[in-house]
C-alpha cells in the first residue's frame, strides 16, 4: 500500500481512530505500550521514511533549550539568531519553525540537521513509548500526517477487534 493510500485509509478511519484512542486513554492499558512496541517495528521494518517526510513537509517540532542551543551552536549562530531566523512561539509558548516545510529538509527529503535534530523530531512519531495512553492525543494528530501512525493504528484497531 502506498503512502498517500494510507493517509487516505487514515482520514476514512480518523472517527474509528478517535474512539479507539479515547478508550485506550480511559483504560491506561499497560499491555498497549508492548502492542505498539511490536506494531512499531513492524511497520517501520516496511515504511520508509524518506519516501514521504510528510511530518517534515506540514508540522513542526517543538525547540526546546536544549536543541536550540545544540543546533545554533553547530550552525555557528547565536542562539537569538537562530531563534529570529528560523522560531516563533506557538500558542502554547513553544519554539516552533515559522514556516513549512522545515527549512532544514532537503530536496531528497533527508534532513540536513539529522545528528543534531530536535528531540521531539528523534522521538517521532512516539508510538514506541511508554504509557502510550498518555499521548493519545497526539497520537491521533500524527495518524492524519504519518503513514507509519496510520498503519499501526489500523493494526492496534484490528488487534483490539479480535480481543
Amino acid at each position: 500500500m502506498k503512502y498517500n493510500d494510507i493517509l487516505v485509509l487514515a482520514n476514512e478511519n480518523k472517527e474509528i481512530f478517535k474512539k479507539l484512542l479515547e478508550k485506550l486513554k480511559k483504560d491506561k492499558n499497560k499491555k498497549a505500550d508492548l502492542i505498539f512496541s511490536d506494531l512499531h517495528v513492524q511497520t517501520f521494518q516496511k515504511i520508509d521514511c524518506l519516501e514521504c517526510a510528510n511530518c517534515c513537509k506540514t508540522t513542526s517540532p517543538i525547540f526546546r533549550d536544549i536543541d536550540i542551543k545544540r543546533i545554533s551552536k553547530k550552525m555557528k549562530l547565536a542562539e537569538k539568531n537562530f531563534i529570529s531566523n528560523y522560531l516563533k512561539l506557538d500558542d502554547e509558548k513553544d519554539y516552533v519553525l515559522k514556516n513549512s516545510p522545515c527549512v532544514f529538509l532537503g530536496n531528497d527529503n533527508k534532513c540536513n540537521i539529522y545528528d543534531i535534530r530536535p528531540l521531539a523530531c528523534k522521538e517521532f512519531p512516539h508510538t514506541d513509548r511508554k504509557n502510550i495512553y498518555q499521548i493519545t492525543d497526539i497520537t491521533y494528530l500524527n495518524s492524519q500526517i504519518c503513514p507509519a501512525v496510520s498503519n499501526i493504528l489500523l493494526q492496534f484497531q484490528k488487534k483490539a477487534i479480535q480481543k
